[in-house]
């Protein structure tokens, strides 16, 4: 459990550079942003703090961080941190407030791509994707305007594991359907091959994240 943020810490959240989430403070209270996941220390010189996607939606909402990460698992419950939604869970919220939490989480990772990326590159995933596969593709899908399937049944993505070394599959029915999602993911960086079950017939996804 994160504690909660400290006026001084607060203030340094807030006062981010909105764009690149540059931060400006005290070493000790930058130090405690990294340790809380809100923010990171940049690898090269001059080696500034950037706020992580988590960090970017506490100066945007301003809510209090009950346990931040980058982003936050799609699994969390509702209530909790942002989730991306991978498809099959209950109907969750929807309009523009969701609109906004998807955005800034999006834009948070675009960055932490440019920031963490060898040559800066924002075109193709980071580090950070290629360890959180799942959660990462069901980020891209929603941030692109692509609708999650709802409960067993509902129309819309499915993105899970499969046995094979950075890959999801996704699979999608209803107006998007799979072209859609393929189109998606590859604006996204991602390289995306389509394949059918062998019983069913049922045609499916494959994506991985692009490396250059």
């Amino acid at each position: 459990m994160t504690r909660p943020l400290s006026a001084a810490q607060r203030r340094i959240v807030e006062e981010a550079d909105p764009v690149t989430g540059r931060l400006k403070g005290g070493d000790a209270q930058l130090a405690r942003l990294v340790l809380m996941k809100l923010a990171f220390r940049h690898p090269r010189p001059p080696h500034d703090h950037f706020l992580t996607p988590a960090g970017h939606r506490i100066r945007v909402a301003g809510d209090e961080p009950e346990r931040a990460e980058q982003p936050p698992p799609p699994d969390a419950s509702g209530g909790g941190p942002f989730a991306a939604r991978v498809g099959g869970e209950a109907p969750g919220p929807r309009g523009p407030a969701r609109a906004r939490e998807v955005r800034s989480a999006w834009q948070g990772l675009v960055e932490m791509r440019r920031m963490t990326n060898p040559d800066g590159a924002t075109d193709r995933p980071c580090a950070w994707e290629r360890a959180h596969l799942v959660q990462a593709a069901a980020l891209a899908l929603e941030a692109a305007g692509c609708s999650p399937a709802e409960g067993a049944t509902g129309d819309g993505y499915r993105v899970g594991g499969t046995p094979q070394p950075e890959a999801v599959a996704v699979r999608g029915h209803g107006p998007e359907g799979i072209a859609g999602c393929a189109a998606a993911l590859g604006r996204a960086g991602w390289q995306v091959s389509e394949h059918a079950e062998p019983r069913t017939g049922d045609r499916y996804l494959l994506a991985s994240p692009r490396r250059s």
